[in-house]
């Protein structure tokens, strides 16, 4: 008997085109959302991970933005070779100044924010990684 990978699997593992578009959307989603609860929580985020609303609120901006420009490079009929890459890039610098941040104590976050900074890198990071793979498949 044969069973077949749920398709949100097949897709991870499918043809670079697919992997790439697939890592774009979810990318786009999460960046959205995590930017628009920035935004909209900031006074709750602030307790609760020690961000002082005056940095939260810029990254929601930001993120909300940077979230709706990879939802375009993401839902293009072919994705832009030179878009994905400045996708990657811009996951890759996240990783980077966010464990920078964290490690020289920049954003003063309490537990809970250090824990949620770390995760988020993560995130990012996996995303930045199967961005590549896919885009290196599709080429």
């Amino acid at each position: 008997m044969t069973t077949t990978a749920p398709s949100y699997l097949s897709s991870v593992m499918a043809p670079g085109p697919q992997l790439l578009r697939l890592s774009l959307r979810l990318d786009a989603v999460v960046t959205g959302v995590n930017g628009l609860a920035y935004l909209a929580l900031a006074e709750p985020l602030e307790s609760l991970l020690g961000l002082d609303t005056e940095i939260g609120l810029p990254i929601g901006i930001f993120l909300t933005l940077y979230g709706v420009a990879v939802a375009i490079i993401g839902t293009r009929q072919t994705i832009s070779p030179n878009g994905a890459r400045a996708v990657i890039a811009g996951n890759a610098a996240w990783v980077v100044l966010s464990l920078a941040a964290l490690v020289e104590g920049a954003l003063d976050l309490n537990t809970v924010g250090s824990v949620w900074a770390v995760m988020q890198a993560v995130t990012v990071g996996g995303f930045a990684a199967l961005q590549y793979l896919g885009l290196r498949k599709a080429q």
